[in-house]
């Protein structure tokens, strides 16, 4: 079976950790146990399956095709809007799926696995080996550790107040609870996926520019074609170009936005500037959220909220996390950030978790006022 490096050390772990980790929960206060071990009571879930990660590709590319296609053939403006709306939605679905391919986790092939997460992200306009090296390297490697992840890395006082107004301004923006998809848009797509500048990578690489290049040319082709379909038909070019392109645009951007954001973001959810006691705070499940949603709607996003699970064995499909998350809280009753959606829950998070104080422990408001309770140390 297939295993993949511990990020915080490197080992590729033993096989024989699956049969050697205990099968009874641990009880609270207990130490938890090594991440090998956690990893043991999952890694059997890690079973990929070529047959349904294809099939789950060709099911979103052709929902996909045929909401775009709503927006250019119905006649509404409401009717191709509800389309756009579901269009960005589904960008969002094929992206996961390109998420896990580019963690190698969708099908047992590696080089198919490059092949569909490219074809997933195209959507996306996301440069697949961009995505690779910010994500499984950076976010993985280094979860909630301030100065090397930056996914929602929050800002301390002194860093806030040393900002020009306009950039507090954007900053107040992105942590309102409103403003997920101008974050996403800028911070992460702008910056640091569409031919970002070397101090935003750290390096250049060949493959990043061709991602650009390919990821350009595939807007240019999409827009042009909105606007052959708009001539062809008699419509409003910026109608369909809107319609067709830019709602289901930013509509992913602001799906992305909010789920990274609640992935990490949450007042039980500790960051660190200290790498040392980042490693000790075991941050592969003391960084993560399991954000629960009723009516399903964690399947409709390929259980990609299943997110712990996702964190401690990046090798467990898509289709098989449900399961993996599930075991982990058996496992680990009480040790796991798990918490129920709602819209008032979301934006008291967004009203308490503006920065954080890595002295005292805990997220503050824009003031410096404690906002969260003082999360315990792991000094030794």
């Amino acid at each position: 079976m297939h295993t993949t490096p511990d990020p915080l050390s490197g080992v590729q772990p033993h096989p024989a950790a699956a049969s050697a980790a205990p099968e009874r929960p641990v009880p609270a206060g207990a130490p938890l146990p090594h991440r090998k071990v956690i990893r043991g009571w999952i890694t059997p879930l890690a079973e990929r399956r070529t047959a349904i990660a294809v099939a789950l590709l060709v099911l979103d590319w052709a929902i996909f095709a045929a909401l775009i296609a709503g927006t250019i053939l119905l006649q509404a403006w409401w009717a191709k809007l509800l389309c756009a709306l579901a269009a960005g939605f589904v960008i969002g679905r094929l992206f996961i799926i390109g998420h896990d391919a580019c963690h190698q986790s969708y099908t047992p092939h590696r080089g198919l696995n490059r092949v569909l997460g490219r074809i997933a992200m195209i959507p996306s306009l996301t440069p697949y080996s961009l995505w690779e090296v910010g994500h499984n390297v950076v976010h993985h490697g280094y979860t909630n550790l301030k100065g090397v992840d930056f996914v929602w890395a929050p800002l301390t006082k002194a860093e806030f107040e040393a900002l020009s107004p306009g950039r507090r301004a954007l900053e107040r923006i992105y942590r309102s609870g409103w403003g997920p998809a101008l974050y996403y848009l800028i911070e992460m797509w702008w910056l640091r996926m569409f031919f970002p500048r070397k101090t935003y990578m750290g390096t250049q690489r060949r493959e990043f520019i061709w991602d650009g290049v390919f990821v350009s040319a595939v807007a240019l082709l999409w827009i042009a074609g909105l606007v052959w379909a708009a001539l062809a038909t008699g419509q409003a070019v910026w109608l369909l170009v809107v319609m067709g392109f830019v709602v289901p645009f930013l509509f992913w951007n602001a799906m992305i936005g909010f789920v990274v954001y609640v992935h990490h973001t949450h007042t039980s959810v500790q960051w660190h500037d200290d790498k040392h006691l980042w490693a000790k705070a075991a941050p592969f499940v003391s960084t993560t959220v399991h954000l629960k949603f009723p009516y399903q709607i964690g399947a409709l996003v390929h259980h990609i909220m299943e997110h712990t699970a996702h964190h401690v064995d990046m090798s467990v499909p898509l289709y098989k996390l449900k399961e993996a998350q599930q075991k982990l809280e058996d496992m680990l009753p009480g040790r796991i950030i798990v918490q129920q959606f709602s819209w008032r829950w979301y934006f008291e998070t967004a009203r308490k978790c503006k920065l954080y104080d890595f002295t005292q422990r805990c997220w503050t408001d824009f003031q410096g006022r404690p906002t969260s309770a003082q999360a315990p140390s792991y000094a030794v």
